[in-house]
């Protein structure tokens, strides 16, 4: 099972005299009045936990500090202040070789441009990890085999990766993460360079895989709809500071500034909102009892609005035991998609296919 990983107020800084920065920003110091004494507050006070089994997913613009952050977490770079617990162990306590021990059998990373070793085949690119571990060599070639055909990669293993496509060659660097049965897989925006739809393809596979396997990821990325699509719990950062961390649905619909709320106005909604998110719950006692169709808390947007088309009053919520926990009305439907006034044709479409419950 994957263990918990624990921030505790990270800060990095860059440049003369870090400690004393700290202290700065601690007492309510900014980053440009550092920068102006050529320091510079990569990170600052970063806290946040992820359970075992999440995808937590860091975004934010280029220079956000979330790749800093994400190097804290395995000790490629020593936080300047703050803790990285994992696995019940503070990791920036250990010494240099028990720190090492920890990357090489606890974690994991996947990089943004494959990091592939041209002269080694596929299946020894795959099995690195385990050969660092001095894992003998049929077993991490059996590992990695397995790994590879988890990816969708089998039969590829005598291939180099020279005769991949861009998508491929990072299936194998992810394969080389998972060989490793590591707990914690690091990814850091490991899909940014692939073409939109390979990297939509690449987003599946992560999902499929995350479904058998539950990891702990922490996966870092400046693209808002892929840390929508990916991110069981988001955080957004600007300027070295987290600003707002919660599930896609909390960043969409509870905004916690304007730097949040115009970095999401351009989201697909109905992409990410559920039934969850949308129906009054205190509308339970009111929703018709009838054998009609209904929705469950996890039914998307798109089948909402179908379900709306076809009914004269609001589409019921029940839960799995088959109790009416909510109601979603077709008001609140096109409220939600950003014009209370608009005409709601985004839900006149009884045509879509809907699993209804009933």
């Amino acid at each position: 099972m994957s263990s918990r990983l624990e921030a505790d107020h990270l800060y990095k800084v860059f440049g003369r005299r870090p400690t004393e920065a700290v202290e700065r920003l601690r007492t309510g110091a900014d980053r440009e009045e550092l920068r102006a004494d050529g320091t510079t507050a990569a990170v600052i006070d970063a806290s946040f936990t992820v359970e075992p089994g999440q995808i937590f997913v860091v975004m934010g613009l280029s220079g956000s500090g979330k790749s800093t952050l994400l190097r804290m977490l395995n000790g490629l770079l020593e936080p300047t202040a703050g803790h990285v617990r994992f696995d019940g162990q503070d990791l920036t306590a250990l010494s240099d070789r028990d720190l090492r021990a920890v990357r090489a059998r606890k974690i994991s990373m996947v990089f943004q441009h494959f990091a592939l070793f041209p002269h080694r085949s596929v299946l020894e690119n795959a099995a690195y990890g385990l050969a660092v571990q001095g894992v003998p060599r049929a077993e991490r070639e059996k590992r990695a085999a397995e790994a590879l055909e988890l990816c969708g990669l089998g039969g590829w293993e005598e291939s180099w990766p020279d005769e991949l496509s861009g998508g491929m060659q990072q299936r194998v660097g992810l394969a080389r993460a998972l060989a490793t049965d590591a707990d914690l897989l690091l990814m850091d925006e490991s899909f940014s360079a692939l073409d939109p739809l390979i990297r939509r393809d690449m987003q599946d596979q992560l999902l499929q895989l995350q479904q058998t396997l539950k990891k702990t990821i922490v996966f870092i990325t400046h693209d808002l709809n892929e840390a929508m699509r990916l991110g069981d719990r988001i955080a957004v950062m600007r300027d070295g500071r987290i600003v707002q961390t919660g599930s896609a649905e909390d960043i969409l619909l509870r905004p916690e500034n304007d730097y949040v709320a115009s970095f999401i106005q351009d989201v697909d909604r109905t992409r990410v909102l559920t039934a969850s998110a949308l129906m009054d719950t205190g509308a339970t006692a009111d929703a018709p009892r009838c054998a009609c169709e209904t929705a469950a808390p996890d039914t998307t947007f798109a089948e909402l609005c179908a379900l709306s088309a076809r009914l004269s009053h609001p589409v019921r919520v029940v839960d799995g035991g088959g109790r009416v926990v909510g109601a979603v009305d077709r008001r609140s439907l096109v409220g939600f998609l950003g014009d209370e006034a608009a005409d709601p044709s985004p839900c006149d479409r009884p045509e879509e296919k809907v699993t209804a419950h009933a």
